[in-house]
């Protein structure tokens, strides 16, 4: 099968949707599938074979974050070429109703086409605004997918229509198989505790872990925190340097040494306050074995199964996490028990099953729309416009 898949995000900045592109595209590969995705990339960053750029990107303020996309008639330009080049049997799209490349090729093309929704919002302005004008557009789809029920339910909520739940992969093995580091590595009487996300965005939680972490030290004193994650978060900072030697920096990892750090440490904490849709931390730290100690929002609630394959605690609540935290490091049998359990629950997203259910999703689109992936003729009128209102040119393509 020849498959396009467009990533709406860059390459540049990498993030848990180029990562899900990533993979996916990488074990479509391996089980002969001829991939390309088509994704925001400035000529000189290194991506992998099968990615073709389709140049710089523009930040722009995305639920609780800041997404790198690119839109407009250059990049129209570039997608309608990959189109028409790709022959694809099925073109898989990522975010199709953000302004992005996905948007584009929602536009562009005609045939079977399946959209993966990964996005949670309580609520939003824009998409109710914009809801009248790109609802008609998800009618081009010919299947949905959702990473989790609350991509879905944001879905139903903002836009219409519905879609199967599928949820992200993690390569449970790499994590699973992962060696340890003496720098992380716990012990009964210094348990470690890790912390990973961008330290400058609020909704990732450092903020209420910094809270917790003077009462957890005056109940283990021992305790090690290690913080990994970019951005600047100088409050956050400041509060945490009167822990001492008990609080350190890692910075940005790598994926090794990301694998590494969830296999060394005694339990991974996830505070976030929202916004998320699945939560593919915890998963990846549940497959290495770890102990994972995070918020109650819906999502994580979800991957936990309610508690049952970690601890959960009061979103936003430093007292809550601090209790948490103070119990799974005190009762180390009852800590190991659970992350035990948590193990086996992460086997059922592995790239494996993840990639049978999505093929499962294409052999449906394609059986339902009996024609290859093919350029959409109203699509030339569309981007006339488009280019009118933003160039004031001619209403032409080349």
């Amino acid at each position: 099968m020849r498959i396009g898949i467009v990533c709406p995000f860059s390459f540049d900045a990498p993030g848990g949707v180029q990562f899900h592109v990533r993979d996916l595209a990488e074990e479509l590969t391996t089980r002969g599938h001829v991939v390309s995705v088509l994704a925001p990339a400035d000529e000189d960053t290194e991506v992998p074979d099968y990615v073709v750029p389709a140049g710089g990107s523009i930040p722009i303020p995305y639920n609780g974050s800041v997404a790198r996309v690119t839109f407009g008639p250059v990049a129209g330009a570039k997608l309608r070429r990959w189109v028409q080049q790709g022959d694809f049997d099925l073109l898989h799209l990522h975010e199709p109703m953000n302004p992005s490349l996905s948007m584009l090729a929602l536009w562009v093309a005609d045939g079977p086409v399946v959209g993966t929704f990964h996005s949670s919002m309580e609520r939003s302005r824009a998409l109710q605004a914009v809801s009248p004008v790109v609802g008609p557009m998800l009618e081009k789809l010919t299947a949905r997918i959702a990473v989790s029920e609350e991509a879905r339910r944001t879905l139903v909520q903002h836009l219409g229509g519905d879609a199967v739940v599928v949820p992200n992969g993690v390569y449970v093995d790499r994590f699973a198989g992962a060696p340890t580091d003496p720098r992380w590595t716990g012990t009964d009487e210094r348990p470690t505790v890790a912390f990973l996300g961008r330290l400058d965005e609020p909704r990732k939680g450092l903020p209420v872990l910094a809270a917790a972490v003077p009462a957890v030290l005056a109940r283990v004193p021992g305790a090690r925190f290690l913080v990994a994650g970019r951005g600047d978060a100088e409050d956050e900072r400041a509060l945490l340097a009167t822990a001492g030697e008990s609080v350190e920096f890692l910075g940005g990892v790598s994926d090794a040494e990301k694998a590494a750090l969830f296999a060394s440490v005694d339990a991974y904490v996830a505070p976030q306050t929202g916004g998320e849709s699945f939560g593919i931390v915890l998963v990846e730290a549940m497959s290495a074995g770890t102990l994972v100690v995070a918020s109650d929002i819906p999502a994580f609630q979800a991957v936990l199964d309610g508690g049952a394959h970690g601890r959960l605690f009061r979103r936003g609540d430093s007292d809550s996490l601090a209790h948490a935290l103070v119990d799974v490091l005190s009762d180390r049998s009852a800590a190991r028990e659970l992350a035990a359990r948590g193990a086996v629950a992460a086997r059922r997203y592995d790239w494996s099953t993840v990639t049978d259910q999505i093929l499962a999703v294409y052999e449906m689109a394609m059986s339902t729309t009996h024609a290859r992936v093919r350029e959409d003729p109203r699509s030339r009128t569309m981007f006339g416009r488009l280019r009118a209102a933003t160039t004031g040119g001619e209403d032409a393509w080349v």
